[in-house]
């Protein structure tokens, strides 16, 4: 049997297991490889084939879905992952941990809100992966819940998140993807790092083993994680897009990946570099035993614009991360 016919099995068993269908009856609905790699704007999210049933959010064949250990906060949003690889490429795993694609794939994230019957899918974004690069799209779903069209200009939706908060959600015009997914003038996917990633699905999909660098908790079970692993997790996938060398707030001196070691870069008993009034009356990033004082946390416990992080993706405070990074703060030996 050759490497890619092995591959090939493996997602298909993949999809089958989250799926709960055998293997000889899964869709064979094909994905449209000319809209992915084509210079083209495509208008409507089904001239790509990514489902089998768009609203039902049904992918189509080898569109395998996933989940993150520890997902990104969108205000209680849920988030439908999927990714698709074409036919006879590979992935691999580079030194930083993420996932390497070949051209011609792409991920594929959809929001949603409510539950059951009452689910309303808000939008799905796009990455491809072109000769020239990574491309970010994003499509608005319309009211029938029938399709989702390209929003380049972006949008504002008013909704009520999980919690019952009402907020006025924002779908990103296609240059504000930049501001996430950029990284040394490059848009780059952000999201699927081995480490994040169940090695039982990196291996099962595509036959890969998972990068060194241990893996992220699951965020349903940070409380038996350590203080600091389940804070670092939090803020890698949260935090460390913008705050790393070569991103968008590198200016700001932090670099908060899950892999950085050094104290100082992570921010404690580190003065700001460009925090403005964002700092507030607080003097270090963060400070050992002292969470109150910490501009990290001020920072992300607000949700005045100029001082609020992060400041796109989410209109609320995600009070699960930040009592993770609270804790973690006050566990930290005073210095």
């Amino acid at each position: 049997m050759t490497r890619h016919l092995a591959i090939l099995l493996l997602a298909g068993a993949s999809f089958a297991a989250a799926f709960g269908v055998r293997a000889t009856t899964l869709p064979m609905h094909q994905v449209n490889d000319s809209a992915v790699v084509e210079k083209s704007l495509p208008r409507l999210l089904s001239q790509f084939r990514f489902f089998e049933d768009g609203p039902k959010q049904v992918p189509a064949y080898r569109v395998m879905p996933y989940r993150l250990n520890t997902p990104l906060y969108s205000d209680g949003a849920e988030k439908l992952r999927f990714v698709y690889v074409p036919m006879g490429e590979q992935v691999t795993v580079a030194n930083d941990g993420l996932l390497q694609f070949p051209v011609g794939s792409a991920l594929i994230k959809t929001f949603a809100f409510g539950n059951g019957a009452d689910r309303r899918l808000i939008e799905t974004r796009v990455l491809l992966h072109r000769a020239d690069g990574w491309l970010a799209l994003p499509y608005l779903w319309n009211a029938e819940q029938t399709e989702a069209e390209l929003a380049v200009a972006g949008a504002r939706i008013d909704l009520t998140t999980p919690k019952g908060e009402a907020i006025s959600y924002r779908v990103p015009n296609k240059n504000q993807c930049k501001e996430c997914h950029g990284l040394d003038g490059a848009v780059t996917p952000i999201g699927p790092k081995a480490r994040n990633l169940s090695a039982e699905w990196i291996e099962a999909s595509f036959a890969l083993s998972p990068a060194d660098g241990g893996a992220m908790p699951d965020w349903e079970d940070r409380d038996q994680a350590s203080a600091e692993a389940a804070a670092r997790a939090y803020l890698d996938v949260n935090c460390a897009h913008c705050h790393r060398p070569g991103a968008t707030a590198s200016n700001s001196g932090l670099d908060l990946r899950w892999e950085q070691d050094d104290p100082k870069a992570l921010g404690v008993m580190k003065r700001p570099v460009a925090a403005g009034r964002g700092a507030g009356a607080h003097l270090f990033d963060v400070v050992p035993g002292e969470p109150d004082q910490s501009i990290l946390l001020h920072r992300m416990l607000s949700n005045e614009p100029g001082v609020a992080m992060p400041e796109l993706g989410k209109a609320t405070v995600d009070e699960e991360g930040t009592e993770a990074v609270r804790r973690w703060i006050a566990e930290m030996p005073a210095r």
